[in-house]
């Protein structure tokens, strides 16, 4: 059975278990560093024209080796891919993060879309989700 033809309600069935296989796919296409600044590949069409055929899903063109020479850099006009990766790979799999704060640090926690707030308290600690106080 393709993906097409499956009704609503098996769909939602099926998502409650968050089958890693029922995830988007997100493809990286590492390029050398000319073709990245150029944004000219010969094969990158082709390759996205076999993902739209074979396995949609969100196609990233980056450099490893672009990345490694800016990540001490303060160059202000860097194109780095890293933000929009992190961000791809977080929608694919459902997931947000929130910041807490303190003197001391400042955390950044991940959890599941929808999550409750008090479910993710508890990610910080169960004490939390346990004592959790609505406002």
């Amino acid at each position: 059975m393709r993906r097409g033809e499956w009704t609503n309600l098996e769909i939602a069935v099926l998502n409650t278990h968050r089958f890693i296989t029922a995830k988007s796919v997100v493809y990286l296409v590492n390029l050398s560093i000319n073709d990245f600044v150029s944004k000219k590949n010969k094969w990158l069409k082709k390759i996205k024209d076999y993902v739209d055929a074979n396995m949609p899903g969100e196609l990233i063109p980056y450099s490893v080796e672009y990345e490694r020479q800016q990540l001490g850099s303060n160059d202000e006009n860097k194109r780095s891919m890293i933000p929009k990766i992190i961000k791809s790979g977080y929608q694919a799999l459902d997931l947000i993060y929130y910041f807490t704060a303190g003197a001391d640090e400042v955390r950044c926690w991940t959890i599941r879309k929808l999550t409750k707030a008090p479910q993710a308290a508890g990610v910080i600690h169960t004490d939390f989700e346990k004592g959790f106080i609505c406002a």
